[in-house]
């Protein structure tokens, strides 16, 4: 995109004045998309790469939606607060011209829920899946308006949804907004142990962390990019035939544990059924255990922390 073009989107929406209050720490306006007027950005979320749920229509039940759009790319979600004299009229109005200006395309608008149904404010707000349900948190109402935009310019797609509320028992009007680029995932990021590392590991501390097995969302199916790690467990096992293993399934905690406890015992028994399908490998000397959420290393309260949770281990017999 032209410098030209990127300083015109984020000017005209801070044309009108600076905030008066401080945005908290670490948040910024999105490049494509600049703020309106006096707002201050009171929740922020960025990631390099994830996925996000982007509803495409009228909702009339929050529990079941099958209208949403679902993408991956670089995905934030900023939370803006604005004195409530602004009306969500006004403010959807001035991101429709900013948009437009921009070249992008309007796929769906509403205004409360005799457009948006009656599910739309509860399924944005409360139900976790377009922002976090603690994402600035509002007691949702029928003073609302949305709208879902996006642009492809051969440079890649930008999907823009924007959830414009006033609540007026607080004195403020708020805006979500939720952009996705979308672009295509950068692998070889994750270096696989071999065969040497992984005893290394076994030995100094009885267990090993083993990078590059990678499955399928919310499924056991191992991906295709497995293999080289995959192959390098079959080499420890080959060039210690005493060694016996388990294989631990680990997850994050989103989901019930029950579930996560499932999942992680059907990908844990699906690396077992795949080392045993290759040469010189008894799966009696390996053991799947699936211990969902029950071990993490590293925080699930971010994206970054629940990638590193989601893992599988050999662990000693």
């Amino acid at each position: 995109m032209e410098l030209k073009r990127l300083t015109t989107l984020a000017v005209l929406l801070l044309a009108c004045s600076m905030p008066a209050i401080a945005d908290i720490e670490g948040s910024a306006d999105h490049p494509l998309l600049g703020r309106f007027g006096s707002a201050t950005i009171s929740a922020y979320q960025a990631s390099d790469y994830d996925a996000a749920t982007l509803p495409g229509g009228p909702i009339a039940d929050a529990r079941a939606v099958d209208n949403q759009l679902e993408l991956e790319g670089r995905v934030t979600r900023i939370g803006y607060r604005l004195p409530v004299e602004h009306t969500a009229l006004e403010v959807a109005r001035n991101y429709e011209a900013t948009l437009a200006e921009g070249n992008f395309d309007i796929l769906f608008q509403c205004a409360g829920p005799s457009q948006c149904g009656r599910g739309f404010s509860r399924y944005v707000i409360n139900e976790g899946a377009v922002f976090p349900s603690a994402f600035d948190r509002a007691a949702f109402n029928d003073n609302s308006r949305a709208l879902l935009a996006m642009r492809d310019d051969g440079q890649g797609t930008a999907h823009v949804f924007l959830y414009i509320m006033e609540d007026r028992s607080n004195d403020r009007t708020l805006v979500r907004q939720l952009v996705v680029e979308s672009e295509p995932l950068q692998l070889g990021q994750v270096s696989v142990k071999d065969a040497g590392a992984l005893q290394a590991a076994l030995d100094a501390d009885g267990s090993v962390i083993v990078d590059g097995i990678f499955f399928a969302t919310d499924s056991a199916a191992i991906e295709t990019e497995s293999a080289d790690a995959l192959e390098q467990m079959a080499e420890l096992l080959r060039n210690a035939p005493e060694l016996s293993v388990y294989i631990v399934g680990h997850t994050d905690n989103q989901g019930s544990l029950d579930y996560n406890l499932e999942l992680s015992q059907r990908r844990a028994n699906a690396v077992v059924e795949a080392l045993g399908t290759l040469d010189g490998i008894d799966a009696a000397r390996l053991d799947a255990r699936g211990v969902a959420s029950l071990a993490p290393i590293a925080s699930n309260a971010n994206e970054a922390g629940r990638a590193q949770n989601r893992r599988v281990e050999l662990v000693l017999q």
